[in-house]
């Protein structure tokens, strides 16, 4: 079975994808097929040393750019590397795909040409993010700004056979954000999710706030895909704002960089427990197929531990539970 990577989605591809598959495949031993111009991919493969009988290359002459509409692939550019990526997985001996590329475009192929799994309408896309305890898994970060209540719960269910799973949190706790704890608040769309997940998963903690995102009161986050991608684009903002303030402070006192000296490792540790890159892609959940969306800003290790993480999910067999309990609760 090989994993099939988009070489051309994402700011620095090729070149940053090709170095992640090749460390992915030096490290982890996986297969792994390149999709893209053909061309491009073999010049960057050239400067590397690997099991050639591990990479495969499949030509894709065309690519989606992250500005053009999500139905491109669909449409316009039916042989771009997203649309032949994704319907790879139809085919016997290719297991997940993976791309940094254009997000709307890999979850339009991939609902199109892979189809929903029974019991799902609409896709999600999960994150795991760090949190003061471990980490959580935040769902829908983007797929689906338009959602029903029912859409929610169905994300609900897919979240807790993913954390459970793949993230191996035993009976995870699963939270609404809200504008409030309480059961009352929040628009009638938002009371609608909460009876639902009420009545149907008895692992559900109720209401949290924002402010309580990143506590680790809860394994899992539910919220629309609207919220959600709000959320993960402010937190990248003031993670990145806070250590260039930090810097600039730093510069100013000798005592502040003395400072710093003596914390480098801490700060490091830090640093890298609030990496994007260290979690890998994000999921997207819902589709009848192992689908993983990578930062556009995916750098070779990130795309390396994107490999590692869609990997985890074809070891646990994830579409197959999610379909059987996904079937028992709807």
């Amino acid at each position: 079975m090989r994993i099939v990577v988009d070489a051309m989605g994402g700011d620095y591809a090729p070149q940053a994808i090709v170095a992640g598959v090749v460390d992915a495949v030096n490290d982890l031993g996986v297969r792994v097929a390149l999709v893209g111009i053909e061309e491009q991919i073999e010049a960057e493969l050239s400067k590397y040393t690997f099991d050639k009988d591990k990479i495969s290359i499949i030509h894709a002459p065309d690519v989606v750019g992250m500005d053009e509409p999500a139905i491109t692939p669909l449409r316009k550019k039916k042989e771009s590397s997203i649309a032949v990526g994704i319907k790879l997985l139809k085919e016997e001996g290719y297991s997940a795909f993976i791309s940094a590329g254009n997000t709307g475009a890999v979850v339009a192929a991939s609902s199109i040409h892979l189809g929903m799994l029974p019991g799902v309408e609409r896709p999600g896309i999960g994150l795991v993010i760090p949190t003061l305890k471990r980490f959580a898994f935040l769902i829908d970060v983007g797929a689906t700004t338009d959602p029903k209540p029912q859409h929610l719960m169905q994300w609900a269910l897919m979240a807790n056979v993913y954390t459970r799973e793949v993230l191996g949190v035993d009976n995870p706790r699963i939270g609404l954000l809200n504008i409030g704890e309480e059961a009352t608040k929040g628009s009638d769309f938002i009371k609608e999710i909460h009876r639902m997940l009420s009545e149907r998963l008895p692992n559900f903690i109720g209401n949290f706030e924002a402010s309580e995102i990143f506590s680790g009161k809860s394994d899992c986050i539910i919220c629309d895909g609207f919220v959600g991608n709000v959320v993960i684009k402010v937190a990248e903002s003031v993670m990145e704002s806070a250590g260039a303030l930090l810097k600039q402070e730093i510069k100013k006192s000798p005592l502040a960089f003395l400072g710093a000296v003596l914390m480098k490792s801490r700060l490091h540790h830090i640093k890298r427990y609030a990496d994007y890159t260290e979690y890998g892609g994000a999921p997207l959940l819902g589709v009848n197929g192992i689908v993983m969306i990578s930062h556009g800003r995916s750098s070779p290790k990130a795309v390396r531990n994107a490999i590692r993480a869609a990997q985890r999910e074809i070891d646990h067999k994830i579409i197959n539970i999610m379909q059987k309990e996904i079937e028992i609760v709807t």
